[in-house]
């Protein structure tokens, strides 16, 4: 049985990585697709490769960044199926750089697409699914929502917000039957590193050994929709970088140590 059959799910950042890969899985449930990204080409070649009927997937270009198109966006998007079953908030950006070398234009940029747009995209969906009385909203967040790591700063900060928000937004739509389910990937070989923002605004433009030897996109993906089809809370994947999690909250002087181990020499 195909979990999501003819269900309408919702993925930003969908023209790679994390997303790319999420949307493959749904299309092998059963889902008709919106896919959203900025890159247009990107999300024509994920469509194609969907294999779903044409009819099944829309495409439909954003920047999570551009908070004001958002609304509009959303009306598109309900317009087109009539309803939205799952929104995936997979849109966002990493960092690499130091508190003190780091611009706060470039913080402003991170909160804007890693938790502004996150919260104006939910704002402008919600409505519909407290229509249908019926909905899932999931969140890519990070290992790093619960621990924090050197130089990312900014990144760790919009990924903890999030947590404070949705967990906020669970209670408060349970009523309605909306689950919400906080997603935290560890190391995943996606191009994540290679897309970070620098101190300065710049691309980061290297692949961190972590990311390379990490989980596979397409191993992440079944998480992923595993856990949005069984509604869990909040879930946690990749490799022995888990561990931070309880350590975190068992160890705390432990972890601060390893932490501190981390920084650049």
């Amino acid at each position: 049985m195909k979990r999501f059959e003819n269900k309408v799910v919702w993925i930003t950042g969908a023209s790679s990585g994390i997303g790319e890969a999420t949307a493959y899985q749904f299309a092998q449930e059963g889902a008709k697709l919106i896919l959203s990204a900025r890159r247009i080409d990107e999300l024509k070649r994920v469509k194609k490769q969907t294999k779903l009927d044409e009819s099944q997937v829309f495409i439909l270009p954003i920047d999570v960044e551009n908070i004001d198109e958002i609304p509009k966006k959303a009306q598109e998007a309900v317009a087109h199926f009539g309803r939205i079953d799952v929104l995936f908030n997979n849109a966002g950006i990493s960092q690499r750089g130091s508190v003190l070398e780091t611009d706060m234009a470039v913080y402003q940029k991170i909160m804007n697409l890693n938790f502004f747009g996150v919260i104006a995209l939910t704002k402008a969906v919600l409505p519909t699914m407290q229509l249908q009385k019926s909905g899932q909203i999931a969140i890519t967040s990070s290992l790093s929502g619960k621990l924090a790591t050197p130089m990312r700063s900014g990144y760790c900060a919009s990924k903890h917000a999030l947590h404070g928000f949705f967990d906020a937004l669970r209670s408060e739509v349970y009523q309605d039957n909306i689950g919400v389910t906080l997603i935290c990937p560890g190391y995943i070989r996606t191009n994540i590193s290679l897309n970070a923002v620098s101190a300065d605004g710049s691309k980061f433009g290297k692949m961190d050994d972590n990311q390379a030897n990490g989980m596979l996109p397409e191993e992440c993906a079944k998480r992923i929709v595993d856990a949005i089809a069984k509604n869990k809370q909040e879930v946690y994947m990749g490799g022995k970088e888990v561990l931070g999690v309880y350590l975190k909250r068992f160890f705390p002087k432990l972890l601060s140590k390893i932490v501190r181990g981390q920084m650049p020499k």
